[in-house]
């Protein structure tokens, strides 16, 4: 199933979602569908909030579906080492056609469970450690656009604004 992706200043992207407690059928089957909701977006991250679902887990694919084995399901995430920085122009699906340069790390280390509910451990670089960094974000109802100065983000905000007034968002 593909869910529409929420749009910002809908609630459920500004608030922290909640953990994963249950690991079971319908889990895996919001899994599956994260990947087919991201790949009809044509993106390479989506966290549940972004679908209107307040639960820790994203989902990657840097290869947009090209590659199985690189779908990447994390679940209850979290940073457990990063190193290195590196600035590079961003997008979100919540926000569409809004792009910006963001500091994130170079090399992050994740600890997540899987599907099952069984933990692992994963790095990522360059730009799977921006993804990695990017999905975490919007689980603690943080987006792209907060990381930035304070009047890039305004001036986006006022473009938002503008777009919802004029009926185009």
């Amino acid at each position: 199933m593909i869910y529409p992706i929420v749009k910002y200043p809908e609630p459920v992207l500004q608030k922290k979602a909640e953990p994963v407690t249950e690991f079971n059928a319908d889990l895996k089957k919001l899994a599956d569908d994260m990947f087919e909701s991201m790949y009809a977006a044509e993106g390479i991250g989506l966290a549940a909030p972004q679908i209107g679902i307040s639960k820790r887990m994203y989902v990657v694919d840097l290869s947009v579906g090209k590659n199985p084995v690189e779908r990447l399901v994390l679940i209850n995430p979290e940073i457990i080492e990063k190193e290195g920085k590196q600035t590079e122009e961003e997008g979100c699906l919540s926000l569409p056609d809004i792009r910006d340069k963001v500091n994130r790390h170079f090399r992050v280390r994740m600890r997540a469970q899987d599907v099952d509910g069984k933990w692992f451990e994963i790095d990522g670089e360059e730009l799977l450690s921006r993804a990695f960094q990017h999905e975490l974000d919007h689980l603690d109802g943080i987006l792209f656009i907060d990381r930035l100065s304070r009047l890039k983000k305004d001036l986006i905000l006022r473009r938002i604004r503008k777009l919802i007034k004029n009926g185009e968002w």
